[in-house]
């Protein structure tokens, strides 16, 4: 039975194609800045609802749902042609919880934080953009982040546009013809003298070489990917491994095929070789370990069908599903002899106006040596922009 699906999911990825995808269209933040705005005062009204539901089996994680919405509420000026300002919150709210740790909500690692917010989980938001050039941008404050490094999904699990906080700190963005690279640092955790908790932060990069125009019929690209979350801090009263530095990288090649069609709009595939390194700590039970990724998807209008495999011997990813890895979290102390896994999905969404999309999508995770999971969610993004004086 299960050769049988991977059959037909592969069969339909290589007949169908994906610009309809939901994190382009529903999850993903527009990056650009628009010299016609120059000396713009907006109100913005950035904001995610989603219900999600995660039934999971054979010991990689429990299943949980997420029911609820992000807000962001922003003032945004723009008083030069190459530079954007933007002040406002970020609101995170579950329906039918009541209080809020105030920390990170996505980590490997256990974390221990005492305060708690009631309400809401809030945080102030604040991003300053400047273009350097045409090619090159710096971000400031609240990055460009989530779905918009474009990881490779061991690298980073999609889930976390629900659910993490957003990426602040400083990013490096540089676009041209034949090369993206997307370079930053995310400061999770800042500390003062004496404090009982760790410094955290991640850094990033992410980066495409494209081998000929994306526009031809077949275009080629090799993705080169990092991550390095470090844990430490020279001024904190932590003593016994207090250090911990945990790398993920993948390198890739790509193709993508743009048949110019009414209904097929692009079909691709990606092979990526993945790697994860402990290069300082104990937290994880490998020091060292490798993955290989395969994936493929076509889209047909507002439809996408995808297939994908994996498998790796002691790989741990830092912000990727448990399921892209040989460590269970929901068995302490359990791991995984090279785990293996087809992923078959299928996602709809369409745009409803400017700044207003809504998606839908499904997906089945076939644990080769274990048991099936599966997970569903829809999702609908408002972000909305009013004019308040052009100076």
């Amino acid at each position: 039975m299960i050769r049988k699906i991977e059959t037909l999911g592969v069969a339909l990825c290589l007949v169908c194609p994906l610009f309809a995808q939901v994190g382009e269209r529903v999850f993903r933040e527009e990056s650009r800045l628009d010299s016609l705005r120059k000396g713009e005062l907006s109100i913005e009204l950035n904001s995610l609802s989603f219900f999600k539901d995660d039934e999971y089996a054979g010991g990689f994680q429990k299943g949980y749902s997420l029911p609820g919405f992000w807000l962001q509420p922003k003032l945004t000026y723009q008083p030069l042609k190459n530079l954007r300002l933007e002040l406002g919150a970020h609101l995170l709210r579950y329906w039918g919880a009541t209080t809020y740790p105030c920390y990170a909500y996505h980590d490997i690692a256990e974390w221990s934080g005492e305060q708690y917010q009631r309400g809401f989980h809030a945080l102030p938001w604040f991003r300053a953009e400047a273009a350097l050039s045409d090619r090159f941008r710096i971000v400031l404050g609240d990055i460009y982040g989530r779905v918009s490094h474009g990881l490779a999904e061991p690298l980073y699990n999609p889930e976390l546009n629900l659910m993490a906080d957003p990426e602040a700190g400083v990013q490096l963005l540089y676009v041209s013809r034949r090369f993206e690279l997307d370079v930053w640092v995310d400061w999770r955790s800042f500390i003062f003298r004496e404090d009982t908790h760790q410094e955290s932060f991640v850094v990033g990069l992410s980066s495409e070489i494209k081998l000929n125009a994306e526009t031809s019929p077949w275009h080629f690209y090799l993705p080169v990917q990092a991550l390095a979350q470090h844990r430490g801090g020279e001024i904190d009263t932590i003593y016994t491994h207090s250090v911990q530095t945990l790398v993920n990288g993948a390198i890739g090649a790509g193709a993508v095929w743009n048949p110019r069609h009414s209904v097929v709009k692009r079909v691709e595939a990606e092979a990526d070789a993945t790697f994860s390194w402990q290069q300082a700590g104990d937290l994880w039970p490998f020091d060292m370990g490798a993955g290989f990724y395969l994936r493929t998807y076509a889209d047909l209008r507002d439809f996408r069908v995808k297939a994908a495999y994996w498998m790796c011997r002691d790989f741990v990813s830092v912000l990727g599903s448990p399921f892209y890895g040989a460590l269970s979290l929901s068995d302490e102390g359990r791991t995984f002899d090279s785990p293996q896994m087809v992923t078959l999905g299928a996602e709809w969404s369409r745009t409803l106006g400017h700044g207003f999309s809504i998606g839908a999508d499904i997906d089945v995770y076939i644990h080769l040596k274990n048991a099936t999971s599966f997970s569903a969610g829809v999702y609908l993004r408002v972000n909305p922009t009013f004019l308040l004086k052009k100076f």
